[in-house]
């Protein structure tokens, strides 16, 4: 009988060492109210500016999103460049096409001067990602920070984690719901094709030596005239838009395309018959609403993943390298 209190002292000292830690590493809404109040607007101004500078920096940002956060971590790892040991996931094939890494540094710099060493690279990656979505048309929401930069790359984990061009739709959706990102979501994330492109190295052979039949004839023409050969040089920029009507909105006419078999990959047609996922293609198709609402809901849960928080890495002063011993 002696032992009884010691054991329920045991069980309510782990009771609240979890609760700490768990507390600890939650984010939350308005994370720099206190350290930084003017973080949140100097980004999303620096987005703006950025957008009507160059036109093509908020799709940046919403994919920039998407490959930080898929990869193990909202850790901002994919900002790393190649440096001594760090082998930057820039690298990996399944970042083909990616830019404008280097507006990364202007938003940085710019809360760097108002406040130093607060706010993380990761949050950035987020924040940014939210504010491109709405300068595109796209849902605006509030997007819970408090993130802490990674210290490492994880290159060796790119091609694990991120789905290629035309894998099938079963992988793609066991790969989100690995990370907590449930089909309804899933759905909605690759709405986000609205405002993308697909290089013709990705999709030619869905057209030569002979057309998918599962593409509309007529989309199967127009994306001959993109393409024109079945051997495309990788390093020329030949490439379709998956939305031909509002290329740069964030909107459903993504899903009515894919309905009319004008998806350009093999995951677009898949996405739009499966069982699975062929219900929620048709609801957002018909009601961009919903597609708004599902499709901000989507981007919290991505970039709510596996975060770093608490004193677990660092704020790095450079978004592109490890912060010196």
């Amino acid at each position: 009988m002696a032992s009884k209190p010691r054991s329920n002292f045991c069980f309510l000292f782990l009771l609240l060492l979890l609760h700490f830690y768990l507390g600890k590493s939650q984010l939350q809404l308005n994370y720099y109210s206190k350290s930084c109040p003017k973080a949140e607007e100097i980004i999303k101004q620096k987005v703006i500016e950025l957008h009507n500078e160059h036109g093509n920096t908020a799709v940046s940002w919403v994919r920039n999103l998407f490959h930080d956060c898929i990869v193990e971590s909202c850790d901002a790892s994919l900002l790393l460049e190649s440096v001594g040991d760090v082998v930057s996931e820039q690298t990996s094939e399944r970042s083909s096409g990616m830019r404008n890494f280097k507006y990364v540094k202007t938003i940085k710099a710019a809360v760097e001067k108002e406040c130093p060493l607060t706010v993380s690279c990761a949050d950035i990656v987020a924040l940014s990602a939210r504010d491109g979505i709405a300068m595109l048309g796209g849902p605006k929401f509030e997007m819970k920070t408090g993130r802490r930069d990674g210290k490492e790359s994880h290159v060796t984990m790119v091609e694990e984690f991120i789905p290629n061009h035309n894998d099938s739709i079963s992988l793609v959706l066991s790969r989100f719901q690995a990370i907590g990102v449930d089909v309804e979501a899933t759905v909605a994330l690759l709405g986000g094709h609205s405002v993308g492109r697909v290089h013709c190295m990705n999709m030619v052979h869905r057209l030569y030596p002979t057309v998918d039949p599962k593409l509309d004839p007529t989309y199967a023409a127009y994306l001959k005239l993109r393409c024109p050969t079945p051997n495309p040089d990788p390093n020329a920029v030949l490439y379709a838009r998956n939305d031909r009507k509002t290329p740069m909105i964030i909107d459903n006419n993504y899903y009515k395309n894919i309905l009319q078999h004008k998806g350009l990959l093999t995951v677009d047609e898949e996405l739009a018959t499966d069982p699975r996922t062929s219900p929620y293609v048709k609801k957002m198709a018909a009601d961009n609403g919903y597609f708004n609402e599902q499709f901000s809901r989507a981007v919290q849960l991505l970039s709510e993943n596996n975060p770093l928080t608490g004193d677990q890495g660092e704020i790095r002063k450079d978004c592109r390298y490890v912060n010196a011993n």
